[in-house]
């Protein structure tokens, strides 16, 4: 019996849109559904879309780029069919003909987008998935302030978490009542998350990342803008929000890859603080090696010191929120709940 032929690159493409417009755009956002499907019978942008930057999710960064380009001010009438780019859009006319033609008209500019950019969304929703896990970090050691170094920072805006404001769905409220950044999450499920009494005492910062992002960078934030998906508009608020906190103080951040940099850092930590790493939706672009190399590192730190890791990752079938330690060398974890990519609510895991 003959083996079935390997799948080419454009068959993987079409795959992947056609998965997106099923499962990830669909009801979230219609028009890049849209677009997805159309993609699917255009030989033409399938053929572009090979040039997205190996390892990168193609629908996010094939589709941001026509999107920063209009927000950057290329003139089109694609335009009017974006929410974020139009006060009464288009509903009623078929986008896809606007969005080809976009296309072809600035191929070179969208072809040098999807080469050389990356995916770096910065969910800061997702601060109020990470916050019951870093109380939880901070309780081993209650009387000693938390040390954080992020995997994947983007531009460091869930650096800043213990500068937001925190309304669950049960009636939980934490923060600052006036910060000026207010998160929200919705609560599923009987048992509501753990967050602690009193936000955990920061006393370092740190995130690692191959690109990093300023966030007094016009043009950076803009990218990080495009990112978000049309029609998604309280994704976009909450980034301009955090973006006005993180200039006020910008976050620290180390460019180049962690694991060569997270070695040295590591020891640079204040020895009197609980050392706490956390990553989310980092782990997918790094290979199984990586994976086990990161871990292996954590682990070989800990016979100095006990640290903990903090995940929000896919699992390949859910979106969990997880929680390591590292003691003696050893690593051990468990699930803490499940959520979605864009962190909008939580299901605590009964112990």
């Amino acid at each position: 019996m003959s083996l079935p032929a390997p799948e080419t690159k454009i068959e993987k493409i079409i795959r992947t849109f056609e998965y997106f417009a099923q499962h990830e755009f669909k009801s979230v956002s219609p028009l890049y559904e849209k677009f997805s499907l159309g993609i699917l019978n255009d030989p033409e942008l399938l053929e572009l879309a090979t040039y997205v930057r190996p390892g990168q999710p193609v629908p996010n960064l094939f589709l941001g780029a026509s999107h920063y380009l209009l927000l950057k001010g290329v003139a089109h009438p694609l335009a009017k069919f974006y929410p974020d780019l139009t006060p009464d859009p288009a509903q009623n006319e078929d986008p896809y003909p606007y969005f080809h033609s976009f296309y072809l008209e600035h191929y070179a500019a969208i072809r040098e987008l999807i080469e050389t950019r990356l995916v770096q969304t910065n969910e800061v929703r997702r601060c109020a998935l990470l916050l019951p896990a870093f109380g939880l970090a901070s309780a081993a050691a209650p009387l000693q302030p938390l040390a954080m170094l992020e995997i994947g920072p983007s531009a460091g805006l869930n650096l800043l978490w213990d500068s937001y404001g925190y309304t669950y769905s049960d009636g939980q409220k934490f923060g600052a009542v006036d910060a000026p950044l207010q998160l929200t999450c919705e609560v599923r499920g009987e048992v509501p998350p753990p967050i602690p009494a009193h936000l955990p005492k920061v006393v370092f910062r740190l995130g690692l990342d191959l690109n990093p992002i300023d966030v007094r960078d016009d043009d950076a934030t803009l990218w990080l803008k495009a990112l978000i998906w049309p029609g998604q508009t309280q994704r976009t608020v909450l980034l301009e929000q955090a973006l006005r906190v993180a200039r006020q103080n910008p976050p620290p951040l180390l460019k180049g890859n962690a694991l060569d940099l997270l070695p040295g850092v590591l020891e640079s930590v204040p020895p009197h603080a609980t050392l706490c790493l956390f990553h989310s939706h980092t782990l997918n672009q790094f290979e199984t090696q990586a994976r086990a190399l990161l871990s292996q590192i954590l682990a070989q730190h800990s016979v100095k010191r006990d640290l903990y890791r903090v995940a929000i990752e896919h699992n390949g079938r859910d979106t969990v929120l997880s929680l390591f330690s590292y003691k003696q060398g050893v690593e051990s974890g468990r699930d803490l709940a499940y959520t979605v990519g864009h962190a909008n609510w939580i299901r605590w895991i009964a112990w």
